[in-house]
């Protein structure tokens, strides 16, 4: 019996547990500051597996002075980064496979059919936030580690498994565990792409622009500057810029993205009383980094940008428009398509679905920049679930989809740190 058999025969008996593990995870809310009770459940199942475990609070000089951090938070007290590792023979090459833990918040719990944390299974679905991004992806690499183990492969290359804090806010936990020394041949991130394979990943970063007005009372208007109405031209100008920017992406695995990079408004605020001319206005939001874009040419495009409104409207010329950066960035990542590690994730993929699978970039960011950028390990975001369900109500994620991504995951796991001597096809 061929490996790739054994695999999938161990997966569809231990169904079951794997269902009951993932609900372990979404029934612990590991929002932002929050994920120690998920990362327990983590430690215990990789303690089973007789992994080698680190785990540690992250927050060292080194992380929060490195040139990549971007993180508001002071304290990771409490709330430690897992990686757990299962040596190889020698002579393989070594992947890593990271998770994030950290979820979004849940939003209003009215809005949900069934409680947000309580991981309810119905007609095949799984429902709770995290169950897409990406806790049903977290569960498919162990379930894939389980099931190598489990059937007795044994392999050359080490796995190194990571349970990450903080991706959801730039990815300092992934940035830590680089800096702890963490680096493989490869890497798969399972994020929620319905098993397309992504090799490009945009990057992200957050802005706060600053518009300037005139206060008046509100009866006569006519003498003041209303900074919501010149943010209006602000926003018309970033739509411009965003057109302008998305015009020049002409890769193929953007063919099916309306909009490769977008520029979202996210958050205005303005004013203090109704009947008063408000003269502040602040505009949040993000600006889209291209794959193969340095993160500080976007900046200066946006920038030059808001120069410019001055040539649109005269008002501009004396009080400027002023950006800052600020919060949270997500590094884009780029690796060409014909890289091994794609080539083997899709062989991988062939194998168990037959069927050739989509290769696309994608359309928002993960901490797979991080591990290309600083850690200089190449990235392939495969995963199950789908993209319009996280960060929604009522996300859920498709039971047997997990189970897929780990067959997939192992097949591919196997074939790109080899199987030790003739134990299988």
């Amino acid at each position: 019996m061929n490996t790739t058999v054994k695999i999938k025969q161990w997966l569809h008996k231990n169904e079951h547990r794997g269902i009951k593990l993932l609900q372990q995870l979404v029934q612990e809310n590991s929002v932002r500051e929050n994920e120690s009770s998920a990362q327990a459940v983590i430690i215990e199942k990789c303690r089973k597996l007789g992994l080698e475990l680190d785990i540690w609070e992250i927050g060292s000089d080194e992380l929060k002075e490195h040139q990549a951090f971007y993180c508001d938070r002071k304290d990771f007290s409490g709330t430690p980064n897992v990686v757990a590792v299962k040596k190889g023979s020698g002579g393989g090459k070594s992947i890593i496979l990271n998770g994030h833990i950290d979820v979004v918040p849940e939003g209003n719990e009215k809005d949900w059919i069934h409680h947000p944390y309580s991981a309810v299974v119905e007609n095949g679905k799984l429902y709770g936030r995290g169950s897409t991004d990406m806790k049903g992806g977290t569960v498919a690499l162990l379930l894939a580690m389980e099931a190598i183990s489990s059937v007795g492969i044994q392999l050359k290359g080490d796995i190194i498994f990571q349970s990450v804090i903080e991706e959801e806010s730039g990815g300092a936990g992934t940035l830590a565990a680089i800096l702890r020394g963490y680096k493989a041949d490869g890497a798969i991130i399972p994020e929620p792409t319905n098993m397309k394979i992504f090799p490009k990943q945009q990057g992200s970063m957050w802005f706060r622009i600053t518009v300037k007005g005139k206060s008046a009372h509100g009866g006569t208007r006519y003498e003041g500057v209303n900074a919501i109405e010149k943010s209006i031209l602000v926003m018309n100008a970033l739509n411009r810029l965003e057109k302008v920017r998305n015009d020049q992406i002409t890769d193929p695995l953007y063919k099916n993205i309306p909009i490769p990079i977008p520029i979202n408004i996210g958050k205005i605020t303005s004013g203090q009383w109704p009947s008063s001319v408000p003269d502040l206005a602040w505009i949040e939001g993000r600006i889209g980094v291209a794959p193969h874009e340095k993160m500080e040419d976007a900046a200066v495009q946006l920038e030059t940008c808001l120069k410019e409104l001055a040539n649109v409207d005269p008002w501009f010329e004396e009080f400027p428009a002023e950006v800052e950066w600020f919060g949270a960035r997500w590094q884009p990542g780029n690796l060409e398509t014909n890289h091994e590690l794609i080539q083997t994730v899709a062989k991988a993929y062939k194998k168990v679905k037959g069927i050739e699978p989509v290769i696309e970039a994608s359309p928002w960011g993960t901490d797979g920049g991080l591990l290309a950028n600083v850690g200089n390990t190449p990235v392939v975001v495969i995963g199950p679930g789908v993209t319009a369900a996280a960060h929604d109500v009522n996300e859920y994620i498709e039971l047997k989809e997990v189970f897929n991504a780990a067959e997939v995951i192992a097949e591919a796991i196997m074939n790109w740190c080899e199987i030790c001597d003739e134990q299988g096809d």
